[in-house]
């Protein structure tokens, strides 16, 4: 199935390849097209993002916030002191200039909203970064609306429509919602338009075994479109953003469900990259420090303007066909930014594999086990595997999927699963002003 889904996807590629070049490269350079009536901004003047997931979503504890103040004039709910439930028409309820910790912290494990947030989230970062893109491109403001409604360590099933609550967990939906009417009444209040435009999603630790993980994320965004647009009255649909989780479990099915995701549903999902190119907190090498969530909240807010801003056709960079001759392996890919390079400032992955530290993240598998790569090559918008006395068939080719013995230590802590390649995309971020090239994400494939 996903063989036949990626040759789909190079097929949609042909025609993508050389503006989604273009769009990364305007992207960088402060966006050429200062066309205005490509901005949505001609729609509706405030633009909400939701956020959910588990910890990685709500900030980590015991790190303080760097985001404090508002350089532009996004926007929050603040609810004050109220408590769960909450009534959207409550008249104490007000926005407020968007910074971190976005909504109220939680001092215990585990939380839900409104007390849901541990530390600095990616919101921030994301909306200063579509904010300062907009006004790049086409000289005014741009304002977003930015909600968290996350639960730390929570499976998907307590994110979703109609969750069966545990204790304080299970709310995350139904606070979204509220919030949503919150704002739009708001917003009507001060004769602003109000619409929804992406739900972002930073989760999938807690199902990484979860084998329905893809049908129930892609359910999760058919119900909250559903649900927001009857709220806001928008005509336009929702966009997840997704990012990869690569820290529990080897070839994670989240992991996977993540990337193909965007594959099977281009125009509902996009997945902006994996996260194992971010620094990690050395403790457990599932959290990231404070710059790791800033780094996401950039590359999210990369993706937002180019897919929800300029409506360009962004994908990451991802593997869309394998071919085989003999011991010669073949993975092509698209490439937002050519040409692909090797990263060479990350540790080199899978040291301690004899068969695999020479594949800078690849991995080969057979029935037989690890297959042994001799040397791996960039060939334009290819990276060439040759493997050492290969087996004749049943081939799976992989990448940063297979977790190391000892977690990734420079230039930082990282998590044990991680790869070399990625694009020459020169985008750098608004908050960090750290370089962003898109790494390739994890996957796996059948060799034909």
């Amino acid at each position: 199935m996903i063989g036949v889904t990626i040759n789909l996807l190079a097929l949609a590629l042909i025609g993508l390849t050389c503006s989604a070049c273009q769009t990364c490269r305007s992207t960088a350079s402060a966006g050429a097209d200062t066309d205005a009536t490509r901005s949505p901004a001609n729609v509706s003047e405030w633009f909400g993002v939701i956020g959910t997931g588990q910890s990685l979503a709500v900030g980590q504890f015991g790190k303080p916030a760097r985001a404090t103040t508002q350089p532009y004039h996004n926007l929050q709910l603040w609810t004050g002191d109220a408590e769960w439930p909450l009534d959207a028409a409550d008249p104490s309820f007000k926005l407020v200039p968007l910074s971190e910790p976005i909504g109220r912290l939680s001092r215990r494990y585990p939380s839900a909203y409104p007390t849901n947030i541990a530390g600095e989230t990616p919101h921030s970062a994301m909306a200063n970064q579509i904010s300062r893109l907009h006004q790049q491109s086409f000289g005014k403001d741009y304002v977003g609306v930015h909600g968290e409604f996350g639960e730390n360590g929570q499976c998907l099933r307590f994110l979703v429509k109609n969750a069966a609550p545990r204790g304080v967990n299970g709310r995350a939906y139904a606070a979204t919602l509220m919030e949503t009417r919150a704002i739009t009444r708001l917003a009507k209040a001060r004769g602003k338009t109000y619409a929804v435009a992406a739900l972002v999603v930073t989760h999938g630790e807690c199902d990484a075994e979860n084998a329905d993980y893809g049908s129930q994320l892609h359910q999760l965004w058919s119900d909250y479109d559903a649900d927001i647009s009857a709220i806001t009255g928008q005509t336009r649909k929702l966009l997840m953003i997704v990012s990869q989780q690569n820290s529990i479990n080897d070839a994670a099915a989240s992991t996977l469900a993540q990337w193909k995701l965007g594959v099977e549903h281009p125009a509902d999902v996009v997945c902006s990259g994996p996260k194992y190119q971010y620094p990690y907190h050395a403790a457990d090498s599932v959290h990231l420090e404070t710059t790791g969530y800033e780094l996401l909240g950039e590359k999210y807010g990369q993706v937002y303007f180019e897919r929800v801003v300029m409506g360009r056709p962004w994908l990451p960079l991802q593997p869309t066909r394998v071919e085989r001759s003999g011991a010669l392996v073949t993975v092509h890919f698209h490439v937002p930014v050519p040409p692909l390079v090797w990263d060479p400032a990350l540790q080199l992955p899978h040291q301690d594999s004899a068969e695999w530290k020479q594949g800078r993240g690849f991995e080969v598998r057979s029935s037989r086990g690890r297959e042994t790569i001799q040397s791996v090559v960039i060939a334009g918008d290819t990276v060439q595997l040759t493997l050492a006395n290969p087996s004749a068939k049943d081939l799976h080719v992989g990448y940063a999927l297979t977790g190391a013995k000892t977690a990734m230590s420079s230039p930082f802590a990282g998590t044990y699963r991680w790869g070399l390649l990625r694009d020459s995309d020169p985008f750098r971020g608004q908050t960090t002003r750290q370089p962003q090239p898109n790494y390739a994400l994890a996957f796996e494939l059948p060799v034909p």
